[in-house]
C-alpha cells in the first residue's frame, strides 16, 4: 500500500465517521420520514464508500458494481416501506 493509497483510506475513513455521526444526530432531531430517508441516504453512501474503498470493488467487473447498486435500491426500499 503507497503512501496515495494511506491518504485516500484515511480521507474515507474521516468521511464516514462524519457520515456516521450525521446519522445519529438525524436520527435524533428529524422525526418521521424524513429522519427515516435522511439515515438511509447516508448509510448508502457509507455502504459505497466502504464498499469501493476499503473492499476494493471500485476495480471489480461492472456487473459487480451494478449488482451492488441494484442490492442497495431494492434493500433500502424495502427498509423505508417497513418503516
Amino acid at each position: 500500500m503507497n503512501m496515495n493509497e494511506n491518504k485516500k483510506n484515511t480521507i474515507t475513513w474521516i468521511f464516514l465517521v462524519i457520515l456516521t455521526t450525521l446519522s445519529w444526530q438525524f436520527s435524533e432531531t428529524l422525526a418521521g420520514k424524513i429522519g427515516v430517508v435522511s439515515v438511509i441516504i447516508a448509510s448508502v453512501v457509507k455502504f459505497f464508500g466502504v464498499s469501493l474503498q476499503f473492499l476494493e470493488l471500485k476495480r471489480a467487473h461492472g456487473f459487480w458494481k451494478v449488482g451492488l447498486l441494484t442490492f442497495l435500491v431494492v434493500f433500502y426500499f424495502v427498509v423505508y416501506l417497513l418503516v
